[in-house]
């Protein structure tokens, strides 16, 4: 039970920092089982526990202010190229894949996941911004062949209400657009009955280009994203909250796209007139994600702010086999949150060489300014900190504490390179790994290390 207990604390410091940084589970749990190691035998020779974890805290702060200070943003798109090969487990086409996917959708993008039919694995972008509702009705569909619909420059009406009256809730608008000789694309919420055979006859007959679809999403978040669309399409939401009717309807209340494209169960938007309105939108997505504590909420404003910002990038993952499949979709996984990272706090030199490189400025730090068993702490976090590089060093055959001290000689950028068992530059090597990821393994270690460290077995 008492191993059980030590086992599902380092996987706790794995974990963490997945959630944290999607990537560095290794690294974790390799500081973390060589803080433990160094802070147990100095235990049992009478350090006193609550001051030792203060050293351990005090140090660990400083190589994370030191790894901020390090990190170089990201440059290029081969920067982004080499965070996903590495973080993938050197695979170079995953490193093109996601590079090639964050060019089209840009940083802010949403790159999602989804299983291939076939063993391939490709990659597809959505443009404009798109959800997952299509149209009401089949009788909307202009292009038999491919089951869709395409409006060019249509006129859009959006609504969180249900339209079921013709007179009231149709009426108004299908007068005002009869005027325009534009085609008309209604989100809401949905289109009943008498309104929904009007639309169809209109259709029939000629009279009207018209296309209804329901609304994206439920309860507030439908109203959120209906909001989303109205600043992308520079209309406005018909909805009672606003004072907006729909029996009292003005041209300038309906919005405007360059293109519309909806199918049986997906609609896309493409519109880039009102560049200036949906930038600012984005800001304050934005604002919400850095106030927000859920990690649901977040993940729902990403995917709101991915949609504004550029559309939406899906790689389909295709293996020989499931187990394959599981294992490439974890690697994906992997690269896209350390490239995301790399994104946010800038890359380091990977391979261990950062926390090497650090560990000589901590040494000379700690001995200057901490004491007594504060002191062992930090000496404890110095020598935890070669320990990812010695395994990589003893995981290629090699002997890990010579590398170690030809590696402290040499300038930060330089690393020990285990494929080619050759002592390089590590941004010229590609060698790297996200600041964020670095930064999480260390913190999630001496948490779970501290914890360990100061109770009673």
């Amino acid at each position: 039970a008492l191993e059980n207990t030590g086992v599902s604390l380092m996987r706790q410091a794995a974990s963490k920092t997945n959630d944290v940084a999607g990537d560095g589970t290794t690294t974790a749990t390799v500081l973390a089982y060589a803080i433990i190691k160094q802070g147990m035998r100095n235990v049992a020779s009478g350090a006193n526990p609550i001051v030792l974890k203060r050293g351990i805290e005090k140090a660990t702060q400083f190589v994370v202010r030191k790894i901020m200070d390090y990190a170089r943003p990201i440059e290029n798109l081969s920067d982004i190229k080499q965070v996903a090969q590495i973080s993938s487990g050197n695979d170079i086409e995953v490193g093109l894949l996601i590079a090639s996917a964050i060019e089209k959708v840009g940083r802010e993008g949403l790159i999602s996941l989804e299983e291939s039919k076939s063993t391939t694995t490709e990659l597809e972008i959505t443009e404009g911004m798109g959800f997952d509702r299509g149209f009401i009705s089949g009788y909307f569909v202009t292009n038999k062949e491919r089951m869709e619909v395409v409006l060019d420059n249509p006129l859009i009406l959006l609504t969180d209400k249900k339209i079921t009256l013709v007179k009231q809730d149709l009426v108004p608008t299908l007068e005002l657009v009869s005027q325009t000789d534009q085609p008309l694309l209604i989100i809401s919420d949905n289109v009943e009955k008498e309104a929904l055979a009007t639309l169809i006859v209109n259709k029939l007959r000629g009279i009207l280009n018209v296309v209804a679809v329901r609304a994206p999403g439920f309860g507030d978040r439908r109203k959120a994203l209906l909001q989303d669309l109205a600043i992308l399409v520079g209309g406005k939401l018909i909805t009672p909250d606003a004072g907006l009717s729909l029996d009292r309807m003005e041209i300038e209340n309906l919005g405007t796209a360059r293109r519309v494209i909806v199918r049986k169960e997906s609609t896309t938007i493409i519109s880039d007139s009102n560049k200036k309105e949906v930038l600012a939108r984005c800001e304050q997505l934005r604002r919400q994600m850095e106030t927000t504590d859920s990690s649901y909420e977040k993940e729902k404003l990403q995917e709101r702010l991915a949609k504004l910002t550029g559309g939406v990038a899906v790689i389909k993952v295709g293996a020989a086999t499931e187990t394959e499949m599981k294992d490439r979709k974890l690697r994906l996984e992997d690269a896209i949150n350390a490239t995301k990272a790399a994104v946010e706090e800038g890359i380091v030199p990977g391979g261990g060489a950062t926390l090497v490189h650090i560990a000589a400025e901590l040494l000379e730090w700690v001995t200057e300014t901490l004491k007594g068993d504060e002191l062992i702490g930090g000496l404890i976090i110095e020598k935890a900190l070669q320990a990812p590089m010695k395994k990589i060093a003893f995981n290629a055959g090699q002997n890990g504490a010579i590398i170690l001290e030809r590696i402290k000689e040499t300038e930060f950028e330089m690393g020990y390179d285990a494929a080619k068992n050759e002592i390089v530059d590590m941004y010229k090597a590609g060698i790297i790994d996200p600041a964020k990821v670095t930064r999480s393994t260390l913190q999630n270690a001496a948490s779970i290390a501290s914890m360990i460290l100061t109770t009673e077995c």
